[in-house]
Order: C-alpha cells, then structure tokens, then sequence
C-alpha cells in the first residue's frame, strides 16, 4: 500500500490575513511540500496540470524533474496529466526521459481535464474529450511498447516509421493510473489496459465513485487482466489535522468557507459527512480512512489532498508532520491486517520489471 499527497497547484488568498502568495511562492512552496512528504516518510508526491489562473503547474516533468534530483526515494507521478490536450508523442518522451532520471521512481495518472477554455488553448474541443482520450492513449500506449509506431488517427497527423525517444526505462513503461471524477469510459478504458484506476474521491459522496470503482473492476476481469479484487485501485483523501479535533475545526473553518471549490456551500460539517474530507484529530483521519475500505475493497494507493484553499505553507508542513508520524504508520498496518494474498502490491518499476523478466515480456 503507497501513501503520499497530491497538489492542484492553486494559488489561492489566505481567508485569515488576505494576503495572496505569488507564483513564485507558490512555486517554492510546492517543492518545499515535496521535499517534506519524502522526509517524512511517504511513498508518493503528485501534482497536478492546470494552464490557467490561478493555478501554476503547467509544467509537470520541470518539477518532477526537479524533485527527480532532490529527493531518493519518493515516487513522482501527476494528478493529473492532460491526456486530451497534450500531444501523446511528446506525453511518450517527456515521461520516458523523466523515468530515466529518477531510476524508474516515475508514474502518471492520466485525466481529461474540466476546464473548457483550455481545450482550444492547444487546438481541441472539451466536445472531442472523451473521443481525444481513448484515441490519444491507444498511441501513447503503443509508442512505449513498440520501437517502431505506424499510426493514423483523427486528432493528430499520422506517423510513419517513428520511434520515441527515449525508450522507457529497462524497456517496461511507467505505469499508467487514469483518473477519473465521473465518467465511465475512463473506468472502461482503464480495465481494458490492464492499468490503475485513481478515482479523485474528494469532493462527492462516496457511493458515487464506488460506483466507477465497482464497474473498473468488473471490466478489469471482463478482459482478463484477473479477478476483480486484481485490479488495481488509488483513491484520493483530504484532511486536516491537529492533535485536538476542536483545533482542527476552528483552524480550518474559514480556509473552507472561502474555498473557490466548496466554500459558500454546505457547512464543514455537512460536507465532512457527506465526503471523504476529515477535519479533525489524527485517530479521526485513521478512522475515516480505513471505511474507504469498507467502501472499494482492497486497494493499492491512497493520496491526500493537503495544500489547497491558502493554507500557508508553514501549516501544511505542520500538517504533513502528523500524517507521516501518527496517520500514516497506524494506517499501513491497519491496511496490511487481513489482506488477502492475492491482491496485488502497489505498482513499482522494480516489481513490474520483474514480472516482465518472468513472463518474457
């Protein structure tokens, strides 16, 4: 089981002094987070791909890259990245070439996008996002696995004889996790891949994404890849943590109050019913958590959601401090307790460079 965060990238005024954080500090204060989650003991840093205000990830493999060089362990991955808007060829190289300067310590999660301006930014139709998604991961899928791609499609000029340079790492490809908030032709696309579901499990109520989750795994053993409880699940989490739940609630009251995402909506303490979000103690995190596995069965990844709404950045390092040291530890082995033998282990390039070598591929 992996654990780490996930960051949109927003930048966002502090509700409590008004003060907005520019680009660049919001910019340094991303790798400072990153840089924290390796410290204390997570397994993933993700980040997210947005071109437009207020948000400054634009360029995921800069910072991944970055982070490639400052950190040992800490797997990099996106959350995610355009699929729809990005060309698949340069999706091929930029990923590749990452996953060689982290010795493999790279994957992607892969995601239409719900901003429509952004779509004819890069000359596409947020109309076309389901057609540009199947199409452009069918080449991004081959060009990984085959040295010499001929491909014709509807959303791109054809290749002849075209070779993506790098090759990936030890020729296996970094894993593919697709994200979705609501559409099941992401879930169908997933299972027919054999690759990682990540339902974002964020904002909606959980029923709504065990509904994705449950036909991904239905569809992943409909084409072989293994039984359902095989496939391979992440989710995404949210929370806020002090040692004392009051703390908690007074502290993080008026960052979600004035969240553009939920604030102005309904209170703290109905959407902390009602979704995934904890505002509270660490044993109230562990809690909450561990019913996410009541609700999907067994899975692979579990990312939190912790750097948004104009927490500063002092506080989110606060905040990472307790995940790693009281949430995190309780909750691998809650989560080992009782797993079966056969649910798979949460993708690595090692385990599935292995498991290349043994069945020759």
């Amino acid at each position: 089981m992996q654990f780490g965060i996930f960051t949109v990238g927003d930048v966002t005024p502090d509700p409590t002094t008004g003060r907005t954080p520019t680009e660049h500090e919001r910019i340094k204060a991303t790798l400072a987070i990153a840089l924290k989650a390796e410290e204390v003991g997570l397994d993933v840093f993700a980040t997210g791909e947005h071109h437009n205000p207020p948000f400054v990830p634009s360029s995921p493999t800069t910072l991944l890259g970055y982070l490639a060089a400052r950190t040992e362990r800490l797997i990099l991955s996106t959350s995610t990245t355009l699929i729809t808007t990005n060309d698949p060829v340069k999706i091929a190289e930029d990923y590749a070439m990452l996953q060689h300067l982290a010795d493999g310590r790279v994957d992607l999660m892969l995601g239409r996008g719900n901003t429509g301006p952004v779509y004819p930014w890069f000359g596409q139709d947020i109309r076309d996002g389901i057609p540009l998604a199947l199409e452009n991961y069918a080449l991004l899928h081959r060009l990984w696995r085959e040295e010499v791609v001929d491909w014709e499609g509807k959303f791109r000029t054809p290749l002849q004889g075209f070779t993506s340079t790098p090759r990936p790492l030890d020729g296996v490809a970094p894993f593919v996790w697709h994200g979705s908030i609501r559409s099941p032709e992401i879930a169908e696309q997933a299972a027919y891949y054999g690759d990682g579901f990540f339902a974002n499990n964020i904002f909606w109520p959980a029923d709504h994404f065990r509904r994705l989750v449950d036909l991904y795994r239905r569809r992943f053993a409909h084409y072989g890849h293994g039984t359902p409880e095989q496939a391979i699940v992440g989710l995404g989490g949210q929370a806020f943590i002090r040692r004392n739940s009051q703390d908690a609630v007074r502290e993080f009251r008026p960052y979600f109050d004035n969240a553009p995402v939920y604030g102005h909506g309904p209170s703290l303490e109905e959407f902390t019913e009602q979704t995934p979000l904890t505002v509270g103690s660490p044993q109230q995190v562990i809690e909450k958590t561990l019913t996410f596995r009541e609700t999907f069965g067994h899975y692979q990844r579990q990312l939190f959601l912790m750097d948004h709404a104009g927490l500063p950045l002092k506080t989110v390092l606060e905040q990472l401090d307790l995940l790693g040291e009281e949430v995190v530890p309780v909750l691998r082995k809650e989560f080992a307790d009782n797993r079966p033998t056969d649910t798979p282990s949460a993708p690595t390039h090692q385990d599935r460079l292995q498991h290349a070598a043994k069945v020759g591929k």
